[in-house]
């Protein structure tokens, strides 16, 4: 009975105070479906909509976690065949140009000299020329179409070279068709890291890059067995091999980063111009400044690589063990991989810069010494020496890549280096040798190129304050963002207060 009367006299408040409601007026809960009804609520369903979609794309480029192993340790160890495959062949020509020059003429005809060791140069140029172009397929194509596909190019080029029976043709085969497929193969292997690891980015890329000085180390001798055994030929077709192992290598590249979609708005499946010229990576000071103080070092860096012979046998006479300077620079650029690789993972951001100025300033210094080294053993401590900062050097050229631009513009952005770096590679020795015809010695080409590794490392030295600068302009534009947005919430909400009073509304209804 109570209960009922309750309900009773609710009932009748109800109605007393629907009548209380004047005819003109309408209930709130009227008005607001009303408001439902005539769409008021449907730009605030939009927002959360507007919101969650903008949330979700926050979502993709955040969570993303690198395994750091797993499958990754399986793709490491592609890479590192990748990487000693393709150098340790091209590390290895001098031993293939003697065997050039005896099928082809005689070792003591000058012009064939000139014009075989023009093969080399040309495959060794065109690896890193193509860069820029490998850098588009990789983004439009992925890595691992990329990689095989190059692979396959460089083996058919190789084994071609093995059918030739004059030189000319060496040009195409070996210095254009092998190269071309060597650049396609090499770089996706730098880039397919970063889908795997972030906290050992450094470690891994000097196991990686380590791979080309052990294939450097071993492979003058198993080319010199197979030389003196079964021939030019038949050399070149077990080099095939490695080629074959290469593609079959590239399987593994199984991406992980997100990728976006090559379907512009029209529905074509042609990729956006944005996807085949990445302007975003020259956006970035720290990266032009990167881009072209490397470029920039290597003028001279690569002197000593390519006259240290030639010097030792004019300075020690023919008799000298020459062949020991290569091999303590090959074994100790290993070793520095390895060990800066690891130092790196430890340096934060774009510090990481710091270790290729202090390779630059070693090897520009160790250029300079060489002449002044009149005892062997003395020259032997400069390659050693020489040798543990090139590894520097290569080993966190992808790591600072990734720190400058980002993982999904890093393969344009290692294209675009590579490519800009068979410029200086190939001009700097020429203009050395020149030097050593003019003036009869190599003395003055070794002291200037200890220049240019200097001034590029000290151009370097400039990217962790502009991208420290960067950092800071961001931080305040975003708080300055912040600023604004919460002046007009509170602004919003003092309207929303003033509202009633201004259209003379009653707060309550009696």
């Amino acid at each position: 009975m109570t209960e009922g009367t309750n309900m009773t006299e609710s009932d009748a408040a109800g109605k007393d105070a629907v009548a209380a409601v004047p005819a003109g007026e309408k209930r709130p809960e009227e008005a607001e479906e009303e408001k439902r009804e005539n769409g008021e609520s449907k730009g605030a369903d939009r927002e959360p909509a507007a919101r969650g979609a903008a949330d979700q794309e926050e979502e993709e480029e955040v969570e993303f976690v690198h395994p750091e192993g797993g499958w990754g340790w399986l793709v490491m160890l592609a890479a590192m065949w990748c990487n000693g495959s393709v150098f340790g062949i091209q590390n290895a020509f001098g031993i293939l140009f003697l065997s050039l020059l005896r099928e082809f003429g005689s070792e003591h005809d000058e012009d064939l000299r000139f014009r075989t060791a023009w093969v080399g140069s040309l495959s060794m140029g065109m690896i890193f020329f193509c860069s820029p172009i490998v850098s588009v397929f990789t983004d439009i194509l992925g890595c691992r179409v990329t990689a095989v596909g190059g692979a396959a190019v460089g083996l058919v080029g190789l084994l071609a070279s093995s059918f030739v029976t004059s030189l000319g043709p060496m040009y195409f085969t070996y210095g254009i068709v092998f190269a071309c497929g060597c650049s396609f193969a090499y770089q996706p292997s730098l880039v397919i890291l970063g889908h795997y690891f972030k906290k050992r980015l450094g470690l891994v890329n000097g196991i990686v890059t380590a791979g080309s000085s052990i294939f450097t180390v071993t492979l003058p001798f198993l080319l010199s067995g197979l030389l003196d055994r079964v021939g030019l030929q038949n050399t070149m077709r077990v080099l095939s091999i490695l080629m074959f192992i290469l593609m079959l290598a590239g399987f593994t590249y199984r991406p992980l980063l997100p990728t976006k979609s090559p379907t512009t708005r029209t529905g074509s499946r042609c990729p956006p111009i944005s996807q085949i010229f990445n302007i975003n990576i020259w956006k970035s000071l720290g990266y032009r400044i990167w881009a072209f103080g490397i470029p920039a070092a290597l003028y001279g860096y690569f002197v000593p690589y390519v006259h240290l012979m030639n010097h030792v046998e004019e300075r020690f006479g023919k008799d000298a063990n020459k062949e020991v300077l290569l091999m303590c620079i090959g074994i100790t650029s290993g070793v520095g991989r390895l060990i800066f690789g690891r130092v790196a993972d430890y340096v934060h951001g774009v510090n990481k810069v710091y270790l290729q100025v202090s390779s630059f300033f070693v090897i520009g210094l160790m250029s300079m010494m060489i002449p002044l080294c009149n005892i062997f053993g003395g020259l032997i401590g400069v390659c050693l020496l020489m040798g543990l900062f090139d590894g520097c050097f290569i080993c966190i050229m992808a790591p600072i890549a990734f720190e400058l631009v980002g993982a999904k513009d890093v393969s344009q952005a290692i294209g675009f280096l590579l490519g800009l770096m068979s410029v200086p590679m190939t001009v700097g020795p020429p203009i050395a040798g020149f030097l050593r015809d003019r003036l009869g010695s190599y003395d003055v080409a070794f002291y200037l190129a200890g220049i240019p590794p200097i001034i590029g490392g000290a151009v370097l030295c400039l990217i962790p304050w502009v991208e420290a600068r960067r950092k800071r302009q961001e931080k305040e534009e975003a708080l300055k963002k912040g600023q604004d947005v919460t002046q007009k919430m509170l602004d919003y909400e003092k309207a929303q207060g003033d509202a009633p009073g201004k259209t003379g509304e009653p707060e309550s209804v009696l």
